[in-house]
């Protein structure tokens, strides 16, 4: 053999060589994003993932789609966060609304080579918890549940929202008795429900009685909507209560929700938000809508998340256990933004934080629809109504 022919052989190889050394590399970075398909990439180790070196694996499953600008957004939050804080690789799964379809794709992550599973929602807890306990080997985060009887392999927790609802209560109450712009002379004010369940109802029975607490005779006209994706729902309800004389609505419905501020610009009254900041998703893009939300009762759930991810990696995360978190606890509070901070006046804002340092002494107890009876809830929402 030639001298020529015996290099172009060598060099042949050498790419060969390098060919075959760069497919992994390249595998991963085309790791599919779909339920269905494995996820690329090493696994970490259950306890204290990321100690051996490794990349922090960690996958998101939302039970419902993304878009709702509140429940599923601050989940959502919560896994950049980790991504941007902790260096993981992550991965978000929309499962949609068909819960026939949840079963399988739990299943299917479950199987996959991912440190640590994140899902969270009342409707899908059922499901999730059952897969979590088929699956000892694997780490499971339940973000919102009201379970008690955890998997051994799950770290779950709640919030207070009663806690958050009763200042939006008080936020609420405060406006319809000050001289903002639009109030009429009734003391009225609304709330909208997706469902009539005990998880909305929550936000209800925590919101009447912040509103009482400033106006005992204060009226709180209710509706539900029986849906959490319809906005065009959620405005027509929404303005036959404002039509009714309620100057502030206050909406727990998903997406639905949305269409309580469609409804408030219309009518030029007041909303309050919930779940997050939802001025904020307003205030660059319409402007006259974000201005008329008063502030949003907030569960922090993406600084939940990263809380208990950043456990999870330095191995202090506890399991079998469901940790409830409540305003002392920083789970949940309300915005205080420029908006607030412009429609509020000193002596409104003065009685919010007199309320809030209640809250935090315990002073204030706020009662929890999760744990009353129907009658008990019933009673409560027959107090206020018009």
């Amino acid at each position: 053999m030639s001298e020529m022919k015996k290099v172009l052989v060598l060099l042949a190889a050498l790419v060969l060589v390098l060919s075959a050394c760069s497919k992994p590399g390249n595998n991963a970075n085309q790791a599919a994003g779909t339920a269905s398909e494995t996820a690329s990439g090493s696994a970490s180790s259950s306890s204290g993932a990321g100690a051996d070196g490794k990349k922090l694996k960690v996958v998101l499953l939302i039970a419902g789609n993304l878009g709702d600008k509140s429940f599923h957004d601050s989940a959502n939050r919560g896994l950049d966060l980790v991504r941007s804080e902790l260096g993981a690789e992550t991965k978000v799964i929309e499962m949609g609304t068909d819960q026939t379809k949840w079963q399988p794709i739990y299943e299917d992550i479950a199987n996959q080579d991912w440190d640590l599973i994140i899902s969270g929602n009342s409707t899908a807890s059922e499901i999730y918890h059952a897969v979590a306990a088929e699956h000892p080997d694997k780490k499971f985060l339940d973000f919102d549940t009201d379970f008690d009887d955890i998997p051994d392999n799950m770290y779950a927790m709640s919030y207070k929202v009663n806690d958050a609802s009763f200042l939006a209560g008080a936020v609420a109450a405060l406006a319809t008795s000050s001289s903002l712009p639009g109030m009429n002379p009734d003391k009225k004010i609304g709330f909208l429900g997706g469902l009539d369940v005990p998880g909305i109802n929550a936000f209800l029975v925590g919101y009447i009685e912040g509103a009482k607490y400033i106006d005992p005779d204060i009226k709180v006209v209710t509706s539900y909507a029986g849906d959490f994706s319809n906005p065009a729902k959620g405005k027509e309800l929404s303005l036959v209560q404002y039509k009714s004389g309620a100057d502030v609505i206050f909406g727990a419905a998903g997406g639905t929700g949305l269409g309580i501020f469609d409804a408030a610009k219309e009518q030029k009254k007041y909303a309050v938000g919930v779940d997050s900041d939802q001025a904020l998703l307003f205030k660059d893009t319409d402007s006259d809508k974000a201005n008329l939300i008063l502030t949003s009762s907030m569960k922090n759930i993406d600084q939940s998340i990263l809380k208990a991810v950043k456990s999870f990696q330095d191995g202090t995360l506890t399991y079998g256990k469901r940790e409830v978190l409540g305003f002392a606890e920083g789970g949940t509070g309300i915005a205080e933004n420029d908006i607030y901070n412009k429609l509020m006046t000193p002596e409104m804002k003065g009685k919010i934080d007199e309320i809030k340092q209640k809250l935090l002494n315990k002073e204030i107890t706020v009662d929890d629809a999760n744990s009353m009876e129907t009658s008990a809830i019933e009673q409560i929402r027959n107090s206020v109504k018009p």
